[in-house]
């Protein structure tokens, strides 16, 4: 993996991710887009949710807090990404709770080419296909194999598919990144979920292979959340420290702390005959 690199190439080109998303969480995503070295924007309006999009190098949807009103603003916004051939990614928050929220996830999934598709197990699993529920927006537990699940959507939908948890998981449909850095704490403050799709954002503006974005994405996020908990004496400290560890995080970090597997699929025509 190159996720120094990448975090470097964040750093050097300072990226404008336009971000549709969710006013609980807002400020918390255009601050971890800036510490990381990107640069935020927050446009809802669809007098110019497209042109805003026309001028971004990523584009990441939040339906966290939905209205049928950001859903169009989405629309404008992602068939302009999609002509100008930037990625978007759509955080499926709360997916699995209602019907209306099912409803329209599922309308932004046939109307534009989503790229990176992220979410807690219950969000893609309901997105997959399985019945199951979310408790707000806070995952249930499912009853399957998760990896699959995430290679089930990420064919179907010809996408990358997160799922975010104890043990993140990635894959484009074929390969698959399993990253376990982060901390308990991580879970213990609001907007940690929203903030890592912005991030993957970030990491997506600089990186074509949106798989390896998506990985590289959560293995700063973690680490910074690993080294924020070292001082944090509670969920208040951590947030302030971990902006500073995702500020300054650095490759000595990024190498020696890394905790990322990679299960590469073997193509038809490398495979070893006998």
């Amino acid at each position: 993996m190159e996720t120094a690199e990448l975090l470097k190439k964040i750093k050097q080109e300072k990226p404008l991710v336009h971000h549709i998303t969710n006013w609980v969480t807002i400020y918390d995503c255009a601050n971890v887009v800036r510490a990381i070295g990107a640069l935020p924007v927050m446009a809802h309006a669809k007098e110019e949710a497209a042109d805003m999009a026309k001028i971004a190098s990523a584009l990441v949807l939040n339906i966290g807090t939905l209205t049928t009103e950001l859903i169009e603003s989405m629309k404008l916004a992602g068939k302009a990404a999609n002509e100008k051939g930037i990625p978007i990614v759509l955080d499926a928050v709360g997916v699995g709770a209602t019907k209306f929220r099912d409803d329209k996830a599922e309308e932004l999934l046939k109307e534009l080419k989503i790229d990176i598709i992220k979410g807690n197990s219950s969000e893609i699993a309901k997105l997959a296909g399985m019945e199951v529920q979310t408790k707000g927006v806070e995952s249930t537990k499912v009853e399957a194999d998760l990896i699959e699940v995430a290679k089930k959507l990420a064919n179907e939908r010809k996408a990358t598919v997160v799922i975010t948890g104890k043990e993140d998981i990635v894959t484009n449909g074929s390969d698959v990144y399993l990253c376990n850095n982060g901390h308990t704490m991580m879970g213990s403050i609001v907007g940690t979920g929203c903030m890592i799709a912005s991030v993957i954002g970030a990491f997506a503006a600089v990186e074509k292979d949106y798989a390896k974005a998506a990985a590289s994405a959560l293995v700063c996020f973690g680490i910074a959340g690993e080294l924020a908990s070292r001082r944090a004496s509670g969920p208040g400290s951590f947030k302030e420290l971990f902006y500073d560890e995702i500020y300054n995080l650095d490759d000595n970090d990024i190498n020696d702390m890394e905790k990322l597997e990679i299960k590469t699929a073997v193509k038809k025509d490398e495979a070893k005959t006998e």
